[in-house]
């Protein structure tokens, strides 16, 4: 099998290890992007366990919440304001259009939290829903998972006409006269009830495909490994049938002559 030697084959066989490596460094990767959900996952069962938790010990005025901390449960006391409520355009559950509605809750110190107080079905268009029902007057206790602000930017998290596209306490806190903490809770109970409006489902603690999509590319790295053998075996037998040829020629030439 010296035609393994030739400029053809040693680059064949090069782009084919190149390949291999790509494949088997993506399914590493898919393997690691399944091990981090794993752990996320892990988390936030434990948040989702636990009992809530007053806002001021998880997110007091000025820290920022993190990944680490959303879905954690937490308990909140304040009074509504809904003159700064603002709707997040474009929300869809099960296929259907919406609305998310965030109104602040005003806590004792001054500061406020935006509370998502569920989602509101509405026509397919970009207009603000007109029948949202209007949050709890008084005091009111609220109880929520804490959410880290939206990564989008502020054409997407600045209130335009009462709608935002993502939740997100720095968009917003140019818009209201007192200080907004970060992040947000999504209602799960409230006293006075949460006014018919749906509220956020539990989060998916899916593995999510990456278990599949990493077994599909080291399986890729052995099929292209395995094609490489295939062919050099092809090109050994084409040579071998072709040198076999060769030999009953010269055979037969010898036979003719003699």
């Amino acid at each position: 099998m010296r035609f393994l030697l030739s400029a053809r084959w040693i680059g064949f066989f090069l782009a084919v290890v190149a390949l291999a490596v790509v494949c088997v460094l993506m399914g590493d990767w898919q393997w690691h992007k399944r091990e981090v959900r794993h752990e996320s996952n892990e988390r936030v069962e434990q948040h989702l366990a636990a009992d809530p938790v007053p806002l001021d010990q998880v997110a007091p005025v000025g820290l920022k919440v993190t990944k680490d901390l959303e879905w954690t449960r937490v308990v909140a006391q304040g009074r509504y304001d809904p003159t700064s409520q603002v709707t997040v355009k474009f929300s869809t559950r099960d296929g259907r259009p919406g609305a998310e509605v965030v109104t602040p809750l005003l806590l004792d110190d001054g500061s406020a939290v935006l509370v998502d107080r569920g989602w509101v079905p509405t026509s397919n268009t970009a207009a603000a829903p007109s029948d949202v029902p209007a949050p709890p007057s008084g005091t009111v206790t609220v109880q929520g998972w804490l959410r880290p602000d939206s990564g989008a930017g502020a054409d997407a998290t600045t209130p335009v006409e009462g709608q935002v596209r993502s939740i997100s306490s720095t968009g917003l806190a140019g818009s209201l006269p007192y200080d907004v903490r970060s992040g947000y809770l999504n209602l799960r109970e409230q006293t006075g009830g949460t006014g018919g409006l749906e509220l956020e489902p539990r989060p998916d603690l899916g593995g999510g495909p990456h278990f599949f999509y990493g077994l599909q590319w080291w399986f890729f790295a052995g099929l292209a490994l395995a094609g490489f053998v295939w062919f050099a075996r092809i090109e050994w037998l084409e040579r071998r049938r072709g040198a076999g040829a060769a030999s009953e020629d010269d055979q037969a030439r010898e036979t003719s002559s003699a």
